[in-house]
């Protein structure tokens, strides 16, 4: 065996990202002495190192800290290496107790804005940095800014691509702008196009389209609308956050942020009608007073704001201590609710027949929560990050249904279990095994990027759920589950609290704007040993539950037992080269390959998202183990896969293949071992 090859000492947790849109401007405001405070939940913490836990910063100090970023960025430039045209702008800030500080900065280049080019900076509070996350490791030099296509083409492609959505819009909401396009290597200047009118169901559309500018060719697409549903769940009689006095009142929470609530009486456009009244006293129950879906939505929004605040430190979605707004009442027979980044804004339907309105706790945290994404990691909503995306909000949406403790709606791994849209009392979405809804996936695999982002969703709700409980049949508060995993081994859950924690720091200081599930199972094992320490039981956790769907190994590989044949040749991998093979000859194996072949990888590399890892059968086909991931940046592969090989004939020459398909970093296969039960 030869030992690791030394790795890049840029190489520190960068995560895969892409389709990022440039920031808006920097928030200023005035410093103050104040130390950031602890969270007031702390014991949600557990045992985890408390100077790794969320800070509670107020409005001035994350002002004071975007100050400070802001003015030094030239600084952070030059030490990151970037060229002389690239340029930062600061994005947004988070800060650990211990003073350790993530910063998050976009990309321009020539001035133009860097699609892909988002990255955090993780400062220890002596000013050091330990820890850069990029979107992407492509080198940012030599684009050439002049376009070969008139903008009015990429306008014409965008339009085209909206009208396959249903939108009968003409011409762009917002016309092509030139960016930098840094999502798939090599930077290439485009135009990005906005598309707006409706989708085929009525909601909003914010196409997003990125052409290149020199071929016209359309490079990529998504979705500014991050769409949900939810249940209609009243939640009983609840104390609202409102303003007036005397005989007049309205919807406004002036302890929240001055988040307001507005009747769009059935339109699609405009702000609406803030609700007044000349009492204090919203709705009364039912859907066909007005006001009573306004009370939902507006109660759902401060319980959001609330767990945000008191569990996580945050004030309100983006720190700022701002709030958004709410619009209910939208459209005829809308059944779906979403957030749209262009307004700031949740926005509600009433459901089949106007009677359902969407306006439960979990459907509010979960349109807030897409906002936090959208000013955090960003999650482009489109492919494995719109899954990602999708599953944050369910993520925290189950958080917060749990931390409201409403005896109306408690707590449950169940999305839309009230609403009844499917029209026979069964949920929208399971966390605990996702499949049962009949379109979500329980498990990652090759392709889970080109279906619905509600249904890649799958199996990051399916990681939530065993981390939070573990595997197996159990009851909690009255609803019952029975959790399987992708490798048929049982998960031992750690809380609820800790996983919402875990995923809740990786979100704002590991993952980028396309993180995919390699690169989440990265930042949220990393978060796990910055928070709980390596080897910990947390840490094991989290690896299992993520092996659970089929994202890497177990923890020491394990072993599952049975007839093993094994390779322990040193195959050297070429940098950025063909790909090379291990083969082991299986004899004495009656019939078919099972369902459950164990694969065990042990690959030694500098840079492991670099590799394409494959399982040949003996009749030539191929069984993808584990993608490309420009983001991955961890060393080596060091896992035991679960494959359904059962329409293979077990008995021949099965053969782990491994191609490098980036420069810059080498390693070899050290063992290649399969396991029949």
């Amino acid at each position: 065996m030869r030992p690791t090859p030394s790795r890049r000492a840029t190489a520190t947790g960068a995560l895969i990202a892409a389709a990022a849109m440039l920031a808006v401007g920097v928030q200023t405001g005035s410093a103050t002495a104040e130390a950031p405070q602890a969270a007031p939940k702390a014991q949600v913490a557990g045992n985890a190192d408390p100077g790794a836990l969320p800070a509670v910063l107020s409005p001035a100090q994350r002002a004071a800290l975007l100050k400070a970023a802001d003015a030094g960025k030239a600084e952070t430039a030059k030490e990151l290496k970037l060229g002389a045209q690239e340029k930062l702008v600061v994005r947004d800030v988070v800060q650990d107790r211990d003073g350790t500080t993530h910063t998050r900065y976009e990309r321009t280049y020539a001035g133009l804005p860097v699609l892909g080019g988002d990255l955090v900076v993780s400062e220890t509070k002596a000013g050091r940095t330990e820890g850069v996350s990029k979107a992407s490791r492509a080198e940012l030099k030599n684009v050439d800014t002049t376009a070969d296509i008139a903008p009015a083409a990429a306008e014409k492609q965008a339009v085209g691509a909206a009208k396959a959505e249903g939108s009968k819009a003409k011409e762009a909401t917002q016309a092509p702008r030139k960016v930098v396009w840094l999502a798939q290597g090599k930077p290439v200047l485009a135009y990005e196009t906005v598309v707006g009118g409706l989708q085929h169901d009525g909601t909003p559309n914010e196409l997003h389209v990125v052409t290149d500018a020199a071929t016209g060719a359309k490079l990529f697409e998504w979705q500014g609308v991050h769409e949900g549903t939810g249940n209609t769940q009243y939640s009983g009689q609840v104390t609202l956050g409102t303003s007036g006095s005397g005989s007049s009142f309205n919807l406004t929470d002036t302890g929240r942020g001055n988040h307001k609530t507005y009747n769009l009486n059935r339109g699609t456009s405009g702000t609406g009608t803030l609700f007044s009244g000349p009492d204090d006293v919203w709705g009364d129950g039912t859907p066909q007073n007005a006001e009573t879906a306004g009370a939902d939505a507006h109660y759902g929004a401060a319980v959001t704001w609330d767990y945000y605040k008191n569990v996580h430190g945050r004030s309100g979605i983006r720190g700022d201590g701002v709030g958004a707004y709410s619009r209910v009442h939208y459209g005829n027979n809308y059944v779906n609710a979403f957030w749209q980044d262009s307004c700031f804004c949740m926005t509600y339907g009433d459901g089949s027949g106007n009677t359902k309105p969407l306006t439960s706790i979990d459907v509010a945290a979960h349109e807030m929560t897409h906002g936090v994404t959208s000013v955090t990691a960003k999650l482009v909503y489109s492919g494995e990050s719109g899954g990602l995306n999708e599953a944050t909000s369910d993520i925290f949406a189950a958080a917060v249904e749990f931390n409201a403790n409403n005896a109306q709606d408690k707590g449950d791994y169940l999305v839309g279990e009230k609403i009844d849209i499917r029209g026979n009392g069964t949920p929208l979405r399971y966390m605990d095994k996702p499949s049962k809804d009949g379109s979500s996936k329980d498990a990652w695999y090759s392709g889970i990027g080109n279906i619905d982002v509600h249904y890649s969703s799958g199996p990051a709700n399916h990681w939530f759920y065993l981390l939070s409980e573990g595997s197996g049949a159990k009851t909690i508060n009255g609803v019952n589950y029975d959790s399987p995993t992708s490798d048929g081994l049982p998960v031992t859950g750690i809380g609820r609290d800790k996983a919402a924690l875990i995923w809740y720091k990786a979100l704002t200081t590991k993952f980028n704007s396309t993180t995919n599930y390699a690169g989440a199972r990265t930042g949220t094992v990393a978060v796990a040993t910055e928070l709980y320490g390596a080897g910990s039981a947390e840490v094991k956790a989290v690896e299992s539950a993520w092996a659970g769907i089929a994202v890497g190994g177990r923890p020491g590989g394990g072993d599952p037992g049975g007839k093993v044949f094994e390779n322990s040749a040193d195959v050297s991998i070429p940098d950025n080269g063909a790909a090379v093979t291990s083969a082991v000859n299986v004899t004495g194996i009656a019939g078919n390959a099972p369902a459950a072949l164990k694969v065990d990888v042990d690959i030694v590399h500098t840079w492991r998202g670099d590799l394409v890892v494959d399982l040949v059968a003996p009749d030539g086909s191929v069984y993808n183990l584990k993608p490309y991931s420009s983001s991955d940046s961890a060393d080596n592969v060091k896992a035991t896969y679960t494959v359904n090989a059962s329409s293979e004939v077990a008995n021949g020459s099965w053969k782990l293949r491994v191609q490098d398909k980036a420069a810059q970093d080498t390693g070899y296969i050290n063992n290649f071992k399969l396991t029949f039960p």
